[in-house]
């Protein structure tokens, strides 16, 4: 491990590795003691693997339990760019052995839904299999996560009979042209109600459950079409945050003991790992991640510029002592990084401001370049963008620029002002509430607008998972915090508190430079618009994942004024799987 990693590590108040295992057994039983061993190692290739590899891929207690049965399956037609193309749809395929029973009816944000696969709805997957690729075991497979804003997603069907894809604007119409495997994976994970009452799918179930499908695709892999060392996973926003973690902490033993106990492919009764579940790449957009850090992140960001007081009448200003104890916070946190800018400095609170300004410039000039079309009104003009979302109508809006200068016969960005533009991205989004991530006090459907409710026991609704929140809830009762438990932040995480585990089980720049195999290949967007969190989370990740020696191929942006969103991008996301799928077939292509 690199000396930044060590010392990354070590700032952070979360249990080591050996008792971060500790811990998982006190949750699951002091049979899960026995999982703490090492992966085998093996080799992740862009091809299919090897027969040693297969033949290293058996044992599993659950293995017989999940054999896929290619025999079955539905025949749609759908139509893509005009010609109709015949698809497998292997439909609902469970891939645990074990799965979690939830109640017939689920309430969200999002509304109450009847739930027809209360069995295993959310620990399944849908299979689409063009007609190209049935008998192509090299073909990649697509891996599609729906979990906006880390909800709980259960398995839905991008592909249904009948339906008309445009390639150019359809992810999914354009992986099952481009002859990949499509896969719809459902997942537990908060706003989830179980069978039996308690609160299901609490951290980190649903990376578990990503995992232990990637893990069935890997046991099957010589029994169906497309191949499991060519897994791209595609996520945005909560579903960005999952495929982030899930790319970073590939084969870690931390998962084994949560993987076991559904019942997953590849685990032995006594807790060893006997498959992989490493993904060739991730294809993700707007993630929300670093969860144990997005709040001082989100605050430090908006407030050292003056954004939140500056848009105070927008009602940005909520909370304006909360906000500054929060961002007076972020400084040290990301010192302990220690990493890098794109010109070799290092990544400060001193640095950052103008490191983003690097990228929002470098995103305005990549657009202009990209199409004689893409002009940037100027200084003065009207900058007309389009808000929606969760079901809300679009809608059309204007700001005057009076933070951009730009050049657009040349394709250059003249100059940047970073405070205005901030403004202008808080004016066409409101911010959150302050603390934007980790709240405490609510209740129902309110508890769901923060992602408090991810952690925490089956008996708890919400659980603060950060200092400040934990130290600073007052809510008599509610299990969390000073109050209920007599404990600091501090004092719980270092007594291998439960949410501080969870938290870090989610954290993707835990992972990355470690032993953990992460992913070779990253393509990150984030929107130019986007204020659901701070420009700092990404490129932070970003800066991690360019540190990090098993990465071939970083492809990461800022993608010019675009919202809180993804798949926005469908070519040039396309454009660029089919090269690294490419790149990893040469003999000279790197391997993990």
């Amino acid at each position: 491990m690199s000396s930044r990693n060590v010392a990354r590590k070590a700032s952070r108040i979360v249990p080591s590795p050996h008792r971060r295992g500790a811990r998982v057994a006190v949750a699951l039983g002091t049979a899960a003691l026995l999982s703490l061993s090492a992966v085998p190692a093996m080799a992740s290739t862009g091809g299919h693997a090897s027969p040693d590899q297969h033949a290293r891929s058996t044992g599993g207690a659950f293995d017989s339990h999940l054999r896929f049965d290619n025999s079955t399956y539905t025949t749609l037609t759908v139509t893509i760019d005009g010609s109709p193309t015949k698809v497998r749809w292997y439909k609902e395929v469970c891939y645990v052995a074990n799965p979690q029973k939830m109640a017939d009816t689920q309430s969200s944000i999002f509304g109450t839904s009847t739930i027809a696969n209360p069995d295993c709805g959310y620990q399944s997957m849908n299979i689409f299999v063009p007609e190209s690729a049935f008998r192509d075991q090299s073909t990649a497979i697509y891996f599609g996560v729906n979990n906006a804003g880390w909800m709980s997603s259960y398995v839905g069907a991008s592909v249904t009979d009948g339906a008309d894809f445009d390639s150019t604007t359809s992810n999914v119409g354009a992986a099952l042209k481009a002859g990949y495997v499509y896969v719809d994976v459902g997942t537990r994970s908060r706003g989830l109600v179980a069978a039996d009452g308690s609160y299901a799918g609490k951290a980190p179930d649903v990376v578990v459950d990503a995992k232990a499908a990637i893990r069935y695709l890997r046991l099957n892999d010589a029994r169906m079409p497309g191949s499991a060392e060519r897994i791209v996973l595609n996520g945005t926003s909560g579903g960005g945050g999952l495929g982030a973690i899930v790319g970073a902490s590939g084969n870690s033993t931390d998962y084994l003991p949560y993987l076991k106990a559904v019942g997953a492919a590849g685990v032995t009764k006594a807790g060893k790992s006997t498959l992989r579940d490493d993904v060739f790449a991730v294809n993700i957009y707007c993630p929300i991640t670093d969860l144990g850090n997005a709040d001082i992140a989100y605050e430090w960001l908006f407030t050292t510029l003056g954004t939140r007081a500056a848009t105070a009448d927008l009602g940005n200003d909520p909370a304006p002592a909360v906000s500054a104890e929060l961002a007076s916070r972020y400084a040290s946190y990301l010192k302990s990084l220690r990493l890098k800018t794109a010109d070799g400095r290092n990544l400060t609170a001193d640095t950052m401001i103008a490191a983003i300004k690097k990228e929002v410039i470098r995103s305005a000039e990549t657009y202009m370049k990209a199409d004689a079309a893409n002009t940037i009104p100027d200084l003065g003009e009207q900058i007309t963008y389009t808000t929606g979302g969760f079901g809300q109508a679009p809608t059309e809006h204007t700001y005057t620029n009076d933070w951009i200068d730009v050049d657009n016969a040349r394709n250059r960005v003249v100059s940047l002002d970073m405070a205005k533009y901030l403004q202008f991205v808080v004016t066409q989004a409101t911010l959150k509430t302050v603390p934007a991530f980790d709240a405490w006090g609510l209740t129902g459907v309110d508890a769901g607008r923060t992602e408090s409710t991810l952690f925490g026991t089956s008996a708890q609704e919400y659980s603060n998972y950060t200092a400040y929140s934990w130290d600073n809830n007052s809510v008599a009762g509610d299990g969390s915090g000073l109050d209920d438990t007599g404990l600091t932040w501090s004092q719980y995480a270092k007594r291998d508190g439960l949410a501080a585990e969870q938290v870090s089980l989610l954290d993707p720049m835990n992972y990355i430079g470690t032993k953990a195999t992460t992913s070779a290949n990253w393509y990150i967007r984030v929107g130019t618009r986007d204020r659901d969190t701070a420009f700092t989370v990404g490129l932070n990740l970003d800066r991690a994942l360019a540190a990090d020696r098993s990465v071939d191929d970083l492809n990461y942006q800022l993608a010019w004024n675009q919202p809180h969103a993804g798949n926005y991008d469908v070519p040039e996301a396309m454009a660029w799987i089919a090269k690294v799928l490419k790149e990893a077939d040469r003999p000279s292509g790197h391997r993990h």
